[in-house]
């Protein structure tokens, strides 16, 4: 099997072509940036240099593609477009809800292509969803879904583009199955971590999408241990946002989140993520486990390219990473630790 990483050059796209090498992976590493030589040359891999309006050219003899360059609210489209026309599995990175929708409503398109289609591929969605997947199974019937987690590590230059374009839009959760918007914050909840009790508040987070399709539960809340009041984090994004909506905003904010660069190796190996889930049926049963997991960015790496070397064996189709691998799928994961499901009445 022949895949590629594409945004090689970017800072997740690194990790995860050097993880490749080191399991004895071959990929193509490309991108529109010439930088990506320099790495090829360094790992001794095939390269390509192509921009998204050539994709389906780059694409020529790929079985597979790992997209790594955001936002995906402007790649994710013309690369799937490609990936369709091509033959070529797709898989991404992606945490925004809106290219998990628009991926999702084109399942019955790749499913005629041959073709599987995973967006969430990283460290959003890979852990809270098949957390979700996990709860659902054991309170089937379930109707409601809180997911918290908190993140150490720092954040890459990609990462935080994302979250300027998030920053104009506000909050989603979804409710009796549709996306509803909501402030920032505009809802509290207390998450048993494994390191401890965390109070958390509500934030956009990718599960309102990919958990709704793994679990059919049709509510659902994402939140984030912050280290801030809600009040002033719904506060600040509410008297933001019109300023952010601006394409001036936009384009200001993006280029100075681009000259940060992300966290190192020490950084990344001090750090971990928590994960705290609870499913909760009509009848006031529940649901709660939870999940350690290495940093955001190394368990990104792992999971891509266990991902791209498996998904040809994945019925062609839109997926979430738990649909097409599995509740246990992050368990299979370097260095992540479950912890036990409880259920009560």
């Amino acid at each position: 099997m022949t895949w590629m990483v594409y945004g090689a050059n970017g800072y997740t796209g690194k990790l995860v072509a050097r993880l490749a090498v080191a399991r004895g992976e071959r990929p193509v590493l490309a991108g529109r940036s010439p930088e990506v030589r320099e790495l090829a040359a360094e790992l001794g891999l095939e390269h390509r240099i192509f921009g998204l309006e050539h994709a389906e050219d780059g694409l020529a003899g790929i079985d597979a593609v790992a997209h790594c360059a955001g936002p995906f609210s402007a790649t994710a489209r013309p690369m799937v477009d490609a990936c369709l026309a091509s033959k070529t599995h797709y898989l991404d990175i992606t945490g925004e809800i809106g290219v998990f929708e628009e991926i999702f409503t084109r399942s019955d398109e790749a499913a005629e292509a041959g073709v599987v289609l995973l967006p969430g591929a990283g460290f959003d969605v890979v852990p809270s969803d098949c957390l979700a997947a996990t709860l659902a199974e054991a309170l089937p019937g379930a109707t409601s879904l809180k997911l918290a987690f908190i993140a150490g590590g720092g954040f890459s230059p990609g990462t935080l583009k994302t979250t300027v374009e998030g920053m104009a839009v506000g909050g989603q959760v979804r409710k009796d199955g549709r996306l509803v918007t909501v402030p920032v914050g505009h809802s509290t909840a207390s998450a048993a971590f494994p390191s401890g009790t965390r109070g958390v508040i509500s934030l956009p987070w990718g599960d309102v999408a990919t958990a709704y399709r793994s679990t059919g539960i049709p509510n659902i809340t994402n939140y984030m241990a912050v280290g801030l009041p809600a009040g002033l984090v719904s506060r600040a994004q509410r008297f933001s946002a019109p300023v952010m909506r601006t394409d001036v905003a936009q384009r200001i904010g993006k280029k100075l989140v681009g000259l940060i660069a992300g966290p190192g190796e020490k950084r990344r190996a001090g750090s971990r993520a928590e994960f705290w889930g609870e499913a909760r049926d009509s009848s006031g049963r529940t649901a709660t486990a939870t999940l350690v997991t290495p940093n955001s960015y190394d368990i990104t790496a792992d999971a891509v390219v266990r991902i791209a070397t498996e998904i040809g064996g994945v019925e062609p189709g839109s997926h979430t990473p738990a649909t097409a691998f599995g509740a246990g799928f992050v368990r299979t994961l370097d260095g992540v630790t479950a912890g036990a499901v409880t259920v009560t009445s």
